[in-house]
């Protein structure tokens, strides 16, 4: 029997060496030539293996940090099975230039993974292909006959299309999130051609009117606008949404969104088209959006109001053994998960006590934003000894209090884990290592030699002096009198 075990131990390990060696990380970077509307990016891709934590991307010089969006896959051929995962930073340029990006290291599961750099060119704001456009109605004559456009009357056909802001919430609390969308609509009844126009750079200028100062934004990052059937006062709409992102409040001070305008190309069509004439004539039209305000409410009274995160969250946790022996080391995960904003979740608090030793937890934190909403997991894996036999429930030491935007009162998530501990008491060994001795043996180590007071003598001198002065003093007063 004794040779069975040893050879599934063999296997056992045999497999594990494989799977790290399977395991594979690399950096990839985006375009070093970019226009000032595009994003540039760095993905972590790790191969065969789960994503469990990650260092923080670096900062880019002319460059913010837009959000981080991770993606997995699964790939079947021929029997094996492969899978990956992936995290993106998104970066979004702030003005043209040459921008360089130093070379860094990052900490992916405990591996090390290296890029050596590169150098980012931003140009001018790049113009989207038309043939991406959904609006775009070619008429196949334009481009092959030119005709004096004087011969040919075109008229505006009224639009039946708006520009509109929305946030799915009009009142929130501190550090509450709502969701904030731009769209385009068309009515299934508009006979108006129309067409997106320089789409990115305008895009840029309406962001710096629209996002708020006082608020923490999670990008949906749109790339491909596509059109989606909505209805809207009982009539079918297509929704181009153009921008869309969770804010979470971060003063009491109201969110305001201004009256901003997109720039369509409308098309004039021709009054009396001829089958060799010119049927459109490019024309262009504004479309303005209302004014939206989100009033911000201050959270109850609460010795933690100050601090708390909000949202709607759960715990899920994990510890490596229930039954503990003193001196032996444990993991225990406290893991968060819900909505709300999760970049800016605290770690838990700990209760200090001599019956563990519990250190600084390693992070690992996972946004999704889809579906109109962000939410994730934090998790905060942290590393302990216990030091005295009992039994112990976690929830005396773990805890997390939060506000519960759902119920709209406090909330603690608390560890559930009971656990027991064995071995013999710590205690003595920790007071024998910080004890520094008895007070008879710190007399002992004391310095008792006698000293010379001839090293003092000079102060006994300027003494003297300073009496003397004061009693010649005293006789030339006495003396004048």
């Amino acid at each position: 029997m004794g040779y069975k075990y040893v050879l599934i131990f063999a296997v056992a390990t045999f497999i594990a060496v494989l799977q790290t060696e399977a395991q594979e990380v690399s950096v990839e970077l985006g375009p070093n030539e970019i226009g000032v509307n595009e994003q540039f990016t760095i993905t972590v891709k790790i191969q065969d293996d789960r994503l469990r934590r990650y260092d923080d991307f670096p900062d880019i010089p002319g460059f913010e940090k837009a959000g981080i969006s991770t993606s997995s896959s699964t790939n079947i051929v021929n029997g094996q099975v492969s899978s990956s995962q992936s995290v993106t930073q998104t970066y979004l340029p702030t003005r043209e230039g040459t921008f360089k990006l130093s070379p860094f290291r990052m900490n992916v599961n405990d591996t090390q993974v290296s890029s050596s750099g590169t150098s980012i060119t931003v140009g001018p704001a790049k113009q989207n292909s038309r043939s991406n456009n959904p609006f775009d109605f070619n008429d196949p004559f334009d481009n092959f006959f030119d005709r004096d456009n004087n011969a040919q009357e075109f008229v505006d056909i009224k639009d039946d299309a708006f520009l509109a802001l929305s946030n799915d919430k009009d009142t929130v609390y501190l550090g509450e999130g709502f969701t904030t969308t731009l769209a385009f609509y068309v009515s299934e009844k508009n006979q108006a051609p129309l067409q997106f126009y320089d789409l990115g750079k305008q895009l840029t200028d309406i962001l710096k009117e629209i996002r708020p100062s006082n608020a923490w934004e999670e990008n949906f990052n749109i790339e491909n606008i596509n059109g989606k059937p909505v209805s809207i006062g009982g009539e079918n709409y297509t929704q181009y949404k153009i921008y869309q992102a969770t804010f979470y409040p971060l003063n009491r001070d109201p969110i305001t969104f201004p009256e901003v305008g997109l720039q369509m190309i409308k098309y004039r069509v021709a009054k009396n088209p001829s089958f060799f004439g010119r049927r459109r004539q490019e024309d262009f039209k504004t479309f303005y959006s209302q004014p939206k305000k989100v009033i911000v409410k201050a959270l109850p009274s609460h010795p933690l109001m100050e601090s708390v995160a909000v949202g709607d969250y759960r715990l899920e946790e994990e510890i490596s053994g229930r039954e503990l022996t003193t001196g032996n080391s444990f993991n225990y995960t406290f893991k968060i998960v819900g909505e709300g904003n999760i970049s800016a979740i605290e770690k838990p608090a700990i209760w200090e006590s001599d019956n563990f030793d519990v250190y600084a937890p390693s992070i690992e934190q996972n946004i999704s934003r889809r579906n109109n909403r962000v939410a994730g997991s934090k998790a905060f894996s942290y590393y302990a000894v216990p030091n005295e036999p009992g039994d112990y429930q976690l929830g005396n030491y773990f805890n997390w209090v939060f506000f519960n935007t759902t119920t709209e009162r406090y909330d603690t998530l608390r560890s559930e884990i009971a656990i027991q501990v064995s071995g013999k008491s710590r205690k003595n060994d920790y007071i024998s290592s910080q004890d520094v001795g008895t007070f008879y043996d710190s007399a002992s180590r004391a310095d008792n030699r006698l000293r010379s007071l001839d090293n003092d003598g000079w102060l006994q001198l300027l003494a003297n002096m300073l009496i003397l002065g004061m009693l010649v003093l005293t006789v030339v007063v006495v003396f004048k009198k």
